[in-house]
């Protein structure tokens, strides 16, 4: 037997749970089944181990739903940090921070829009949808300009638009002889089928005026003039020649230099989650209001239910190793996050199959853990199955197996009486009644490795 050394060490009581709770999520008061322990103590390795199998925490208790019975099942899904392709919400998003931070401006619709639903609009890889189009005739398809009737309606529009303001009163005095009010020519709504209102400017797209602004201060830095028709043959090239400009990265959107006169400057803080920290209790009150009002808007809990004490108990105490707990805070716009810094290039979240799909399973590229093989899937590869069934073997492979199965229960480390030792020799001394079966559980939820590094406690 070896005594409890000084060095960075695991120590977990294994807790069970056979038995259905309630679940925050549907609020069924006994669908939510998992397995769950409390972790005195978790280093980063085997943290990261856990998560790899399915795991999760709430402050110091450690989780894994019982994917094939709970009622909400929670895969999840890990999102390669390194390689992340912001989308178009993404990058309206960030459009509309920086606008914020330089102008100190919002639009009342910025505030109104949930910022969860404008993801869940690009669950299938779109933000748009398709309208309904009326069945047309095979004539109605033939090219524009065929029809020589309509060619000479549109001519006759643009003679209309094409007089002047002179011509027009002169037809208002003939058409007005013995009256005393002058005739009024308003807004002439056209007639279906003949196209746009022509009295009103042509509508116009965001890049082309963008090209055209480019294209101006070009303009400006020559001294030889260039003529108009030139110029629109250069914004005509410009369309007809394949784009070789690359989309803009997310460095390129939260790195961007702000000018001298920004209303607002925006400062991260890595800040250490210890109340003995003078910037965590300066800052705690703050975060815990932010955290509450995220809990009630997002997941409709109660003020009771996220106050200061579930606020400490959900993010602040964790078992995980003093320099490795660390909590983001964003000043002057105010949003705290709470994440251990051993999550370097991933990022791990829960997505949650029902009728909505979670806003995590918006991040692309993004992986899901397979609940039986414990292998990542890409994302896109698991939403058709989960379509049909809210859980499902992601990987396909029958021949895939859990390599991290527990092949020797007697390797399992067990912490007895301040004493470190394998399970081999904690049975053999072991007086009362046999916990081989619930061993058994454990090690088959850890997986070999994490059972053989981790310290089982045992009363």
């Amino acid at each position: 037997m070896a005594m409890m050394g000084g060095g960075s060490l695991s120590i977990v009581e294994y807790l069970g749970g056979d038995g259905g709770y309630r679940c925050g999520y549907c609020k069924n008061d006994s669908g939510n089944f998992s397995h769950g322990m409390w972790a005195h103590s978790l280093t980063v390795q085997d943290y990261q181990d856990l998560i790899d199998r399915g795991w999760r925490r709430s402050g110091k208790y450690v989780y894994k739903p019982t994917m094939n019975q709970t009622c909400c099942p929670q895969y999840t899904v890990r999102c390669q940090a390194l390689h992340f392709q912001p989308s178009k919400s993404h990058k309206k998003v960030l459009k509309k921070m920086l606008k914020f931070l330089i102008k100190g401006e919002h639009s009342k619709a910025d505030i109104e829009v949930d910022p969860v639903e404008s993801h869940i609009k690009e669950a299938d890889g779109c933000s748009f949808s398709f309208k309904n189009l009326p069945i047309r005739s095979q004539s109605e398809l033939l090219p524009l300009g065929t029809d020589p009737t309509e060619e000479e309606e549109m001519r006759d529009e643009m003679n209309v638009k094409e007089v002047d303001s002179k011509n027009s009163e002169l037809c208002n005095e003939k058409l007005n002889i013995g009256s005393s009010k002058p005739l009024q020519i308003g807004h002439v709504t056209p007639k279906p089928g003949r196209g746009p209102d022509l009295n009103k400017p042509p509508c116009r797209k965001a890049k082309v005026i963008r090209k055209e602004q480019k294209l101006q201060k070009k303009l400006q830095g020559q001294t030889k003039p260039i003529s108009l028709e030139s110029e629109s043959r250069s914004l005509t090239s410009q369309n007809c020649c394949p784009k070789t400009n690359q989309p803009k990265s997310i460095e390129d959107f939260i790195f961007a230099t702000l000018p001298p006169e920004a209303l607002h400057q925006i400062e991260v803080r890595l800040v250490p989650l210890s109340f003995e920290d003078p910037q965590f209790s300066s800052s705690f009150t703050q975060s815990a209001t932010l955290f509450a009002k995220y809990q009630m808007t997002i997941h409709k809990d109660t003020p009771l239910e996220c106050d200061e004490d579930q606020f400490t108990r959900f993010l602040c105490d964790s078992p995980l190793e003093q320099d490795d707990n660390v909590t983001m805070i964003y000043w002057k716009i105010y949003c705290t996050v709470a994440a251990p810094s051993s999550e370097k290039t991933h990022w791990f979240k829960n997505l949650f199959t029902g009728t909505k799909p979670a806003p995590e399973g918006q991040y692309r590229p993004s992986d899901l853990l397979c609940p039986e093989t414990y292998t990542w899937i890409p994302l896109e590869q698991c939403l058709p199955t989960l379509e049909h069934s809210k859980y499902s073997r992601l990987n396909q492979d029958l021949k895939i197996v859990d390599e991290g199965m527990v092949k020797e229960l007697d390797q399992v480390q067990v912490l007895h009486k301040r004493s470190v030792m394998p399970y081999r020799m904690y049975r053999r001394n072991r007086k009362g009644p046999s916990d081989e079966e619930t061993v058994q559980q454990y090690a088959a939820l850890v997986g070999q490795a994490c059972s053989e590094r981790m310290l089982l406690f045992r009363s």
